[in-house]
C-alpha cells in the first residue's frame, strides 16, 4: 500500500477498511482486562443493565476501529499519529456477531507554519455495523509528514 504524504490528502477524500466480526469471547476478554463492568462481562447479568444484553466496551470499539484504520486504505506516511480528538461518541452498542467496518473522511488539511516537514489533517471516522448503522463516530486530528524535497 502506498503511503500518503500531507500533500496527497484533500478535503472530502474518503477511505474504507476491511471488515471484522466481533465475538462474545473477545468482548468478555477485553472487558476483564480493561473495562470490567457487568454489561461487558456476562451475558446473563448484562440483560439487567442499561444495554439489555452483552455489549462491547466503547474502548473496545475504539481499539477495533484503530485496527481497522491501520489495516485499511488510510495510510499516512509515518503512521497514524494522533494529536487528539474533538469528538468521540458511541451512538449504539456493539454486540456479539456484529461485523464492523470503518469509513474515514478528510475534513481539513493544514501545513505547519513552524515545522515544514509536517502538517495536520482533521478526520471524521465512522465505525459502522453490518446494517450500516454507526457504532462509533470521532473527529480527530493527526500529524502527517510532508513529502520530503527529494521525493516527487
Amino acid at each position: 500500500m502506498t503511503q500518503l504524504f500531507l500533500e496527497d490528502f484533500t478535503v472530502g477524500q474518503t477511505f474504507g477498511s476491511n471488515r471484522l466480526t466481533v465475538d462474545e469471547a473477545d468482548i468478555i476478554r477485553f472487558a476483564r482486562e480493561f473495562d470490567p463492568q457487568p454489561s461487558h462481562l456476562d451475558p446473563e447479568t448484562a440483560r439487567d443493565t442499561f444495554f439489555q444484553g452483552l455489549a462491547a466496551s466503547g474502548w473496545h470499539t475504539a481499539a477495533l476501529t484503530m485496527r481497522l484504520l491501520v489495516e485499511g486504505e488510510f495510510a499516512p506516511a509515518g503512521g497514524i499519529i494522533g494529536a487528539g480528538f474533538e469528538e468521540l461518541t458511541w451512538p449504539r452498542p456493539v454486540r456479539p456477531g456484529d461485523e464492523l467496518r470503518v469509513v474515514t473522511e478528510v475534513l481539513e488539511v493544514r501545513p505547519s507554519r513552524s515545522r515544514p516537514e509536517q502538517g495536520m489533517i482533521k478526520l471524521r471516522t465512522t465505525t459502522l455495523n453490518q446494517n450500516g448503522e454507526p457504532v462509533q463516530r470521532s473527529v480527530g486530528n493527526l500529524v502527517v509528514m510532508a513529502r520530503p524535497a527529494d521525493r516527487p
